[in-house]
């Protein structure tokens, strides 16, 4: 079959790759909202008051007007994945048998207000910061099982690294630019304009979302005629069933004891403790241990999820490519991605434990959380290889799971460096993540696949049949 090129669909670009591009650009608003908090939360806080120093005290000039507790800054770090958790489900089922568009462009816009919101509920009291973060989680956390359900849509089995990765590497792209933001416009103009000015413009994506994205090829107006052949039979869809798997009963035993499964399960879980060690708590290592100031933090904050997109982009190109040439299989090239993701940041935390200086905490961070972006077109879209009828829903799951770790990650942070906040104290965070990235390197490289599940189509009862043939059809 002759492949599509570029020219037609939306303007002279492939539709799906608009696709892809805007659903990239979603995400990056999701965790760009969701970490520049992180930044600003650092000249939110007065610190010195906080730790009971006088505000005579030279480092009190960069202190801010909130003297919340270690405890309360815990919280507000962590609310947001209370929304998150509970959102996940029941936005992977949405997603499946309503419209996974319409999931993303509220899950975004909730994002939108409560970013605009900030300043005035934090002014008021953090209690109401604390259900604006909760809000936000909620929007953020219907936002992978959304986009897995849109790339199962519409990615073709020869593209699916790439497009995963453009769609999941925004999530990297989005932390760099509004870190890289907030912290200028936090040392330029004030936190509460860091809110402002990243809310407002991350509003202009609902419009380019609501007047360009559809849910599949086969409800997409725009979209090249020749391209939507290509991308249906690829997929081995239908008229009757582009529209997603809201026929199909979800067979949770199946899926749920499936060996493939629960090594995406275990990989996710364990690698998203090391994501939001460094998503999340990198700020706080950077001042207190390399003592960096706010706006060079924000920039070393930034600079690894550059060099991780850079990579993750480049990484996928060749998995793609090899598994297009018959070089490696699905399998292989999921179980590479993950052994990256998980070994190189092993490495590099365990060169941290031992090695000092401004310097080389910089380079291992950033070579560590360059690594992670392995992940992107490793588990993480892993899903979509065993179950696409199902995808949604299960990132769901695994996403549910994998977010306890973000839950505990600021609390344990906050406990371990609440007394002591010096390098012996991180040095026990970077061996639990040592720990934790072993066990997703083992679990995944015994039981990961790349195979569609028997129970991916399975009758109205719930039980599997068996499995047409799903190769995708060279060009």
């Amino acid at each position: 079959m002759k492949e599509v090129k570029a020219e037609g669909g939306i303007g002279n670009i492939s539709t799906r790759y608009v696709i892809c591009v805007l659903g990239s650009i979603g995400l990056g608003i999701i965790y760009g909202l969701k970490t520049n908090f992180h930044v600003a939360i650092v000249s939110m806080v007065n610190h010195t008051a906080v730790a009971g120093g006088s505000s005579h005290d030279g480092a009190a000039k960069e202190d801010g007007p909130f003297v919340w507790s270690k405890t309360v800054q815990g919280f507000l770090l962590s609310s947001y994945f209370w929304g998150y958790m509970i959102s996940e489900l029941p936005g992977g089922r949405l997603a499946e048998s309503f419209s996974a568009k319409w999931v993303m462009f509220f899950a975004i816009a909730i994002n939108v207000v409560s970013a605009l919101l900030t300043p005035v509920f934090a002014e008021i009291h953090y209690g109401l910061l604390l259900v604006l973060r909760v809000l936000q989680g909620i929007g953020g956390g219907v936002t992978f099982p959304g986009m897995h359900v849109i790339l199962a849509h519409w990615a073709p089995p020869t593209e699916r690294s790439v497009m995963s990765n453009i769609v999941y590497a925004g999530t990297a792209l989005g932390t760099v630019f509004f870190m890289l933001l907030a912290g200028i416009i936090g040392a330029k103009l004030g936190w509460m304009w860091i809110f402002y000015i990243e809310g407002g413009a991350s509003a202009l994506w609902l419009l380019l979302w609501f007047f360009l994205a559809a849910d599949s090829p086969a409800t997409q107006k725009k979209i090249n005629p020749e391209e939507r052949e290509f991308i249906m039979k690829s997929l081995n869809q239908t008229e009757g069933e582009s529209s997603g798997a809201h026929e199909l009963k979800m067979p949770w035993k199946a899926a749920m004891t499936s060996p493939a499964f629960l090594a995406i399960l275990v990989a996710h879980t364990c690698s998203n403790w090391g994501w939001y060690m460094v998503l999340v708590e990198l700020p706080l290592y950077m001042k207190t241990v390399l003592k960096f100031k706010l706006e060079e933090n924000s920039f070393l904050t930034a600079l690894p999820f550059l060099t991780m997109w850079i990579f993750s982009m480049i990484f996928s190109k060749i998995m793609d490519h090899l598994r297009g040439k018959n070089i490696i299989s699905t399998t292989t090239a999921r179980k590479i991605a993950t052994g990256v993701a998980s070994m190189g940041p092993l490495i590099c935390f365990v060169s941290l434990c031992y090695l000092d200086g401004q310097q080389t905490g910089v380079v291992l961070m950033t070579l560590a959380v360059t690594a992670i972006g392995g992940m992107f077109c490793g588990f993480l879209s892993n899903h979509i290889d065993i179950a696409p009828n199902f995808a949604g829903t299960l990132v769901a799951v695994t996403n549910t799971v994998a977010t306890i770790p973000g839950i505990a990650v600021p609390f344990v942070v906050s406990a371990l460096t609440k007394k002591d906040d010096s390098i012996n104290s991180w040095r026990i965070l970077f061996w639990i993540t040592v720990a934790l990235y072993a066990i997703e390197f083992i679990v995944f490289s015994i039981f990961g696949s790349g195979e569609e599940q028997a129970w991916n189509k399975p009758d109205s009862e719930g039980e599997s049949q068996p499995l047409k043939s799903t190769a995708p059809t060279k060009a």
